[in-house]
């Protein structure tokens, strides 16, 4: 099989609809399988799914696993050679996938690829990120762009030439392809999955920080592009919950790749941190 593609969705039926109806069409022609996670919709999804898309491989949760731990569950059961992990709210146009897999094909050493990303008004989405530092997660945590607007440029990677296929840091998971032959040739395993520790967010970081610890490389290829409707399901959840979860997210990404002493600034500076938030939302 050239590909699985698997989406996790949640409480987003009509941008998961569009998506898959986009999606089918431009498989033509390649060995395929689509799997969508289901995690506990309430809108209808699955429904929507079984009725419209019987070609799908349907896996409902009864609760939200977040976003590593359903991702893996498709993983787990990925038949193929390529594995693309795809957001549902998401749009791809008819010669995407295959223009990734064709540039994917031609670079053996990539285990991740990403393309451009854009609005649905079709200008750039900037997705680059360097490998988060103490110091642009500081500023994070306090809020400092609101007072030195480009005090994260370096992190945000704001001079990124996004007109070259180029090696990078990280790319954004919500179109994130993964060489399964490419990932097992540095790991020795099989299935690439991520780190269940992650609820929501950094867990696309942590992949391409396992990626390089392994002697691979990530890489962003401008060939091909999609639109990307950014956060629909997130922005389901209140401001109170995102803090939480991003806080959470970023110390265990610390705790595991960076000094014991870089957690514990971070950790003992996020009750300042909330309280900022509340203040600048």
């Amino acid at each position: 099989m050239n590909i699985s593609i698997i989406i996790v969705s949640w409480n987003v039926k009509e941008k998961l609809r569009a998506n898959l109806q986009a999606l089918f069409p431009s498989l033509d022609g390649l060995k395929a399988e689509v799997i969508v996670v289901d995690n506990n919709s309430e809108d209808g999804s699955r429904g929507m799914i079984k009725d419209e898309f019987p070609e799908v491989k349907l896996i409902t949760n009864k609760e939200n696993l977040g976003f590593a731990k359903a991702n893996n569950q498709a993983l787990k059961i990925a038949q193929g050679d390529y594995i693309l992990l795809f957001n549902p709210d998401m749009l791809v146009f008819p010669q995407t996938i295959k223009r990734l897999l064709s540039w994917a094909d031609n670079k053996p050493e990539a285990v991740v690829v990403g393309c451009r990303l854009e609005t649905e008004n079709g200008t750039l989405l900037p997705h680059i990120r360097r490998f988060p530092r103490l110091s642009d997660q500081l500023a994070v945590v306090l809020k400092l762009p609101h007072i030195f607007p480009h005090i994260i440029d370096k992190y945000l990677f704001k001079n990124f030439d996004y007109s070259c296929a180029q090696k990078v840091d990280s790319i954004r998971g919500a179109c994130f392809l993964i060489n399964r032959f490419a990932w097992q040739n540095i790991s020795g395993t099989s299935s690439p999955l991520l780190d269940e520790r992650y609820f929501i967010w950094f867990e696309e970081v942590d992949f391409c920080q396992q990626v390089y610890k392994n002697g691979g490389e990530v890489w962003y290829a401008p060939i091909t592009s999609c639109v990307d409707y950014v956060g629909q399901s997130f922005n389901q959840v209140n401001v109170g919950y995102k803090q939480i979860y991003f806080q959470d997210s970023m110390l265990k990404y610390f705790f595991k790749w960076k000094p014991r002493w870089q957690y514990y600034v971070l950790k003992n500076t996020w009750p300042l941190g909330r309280l900022l938030a509340k203040i600048f939302s």
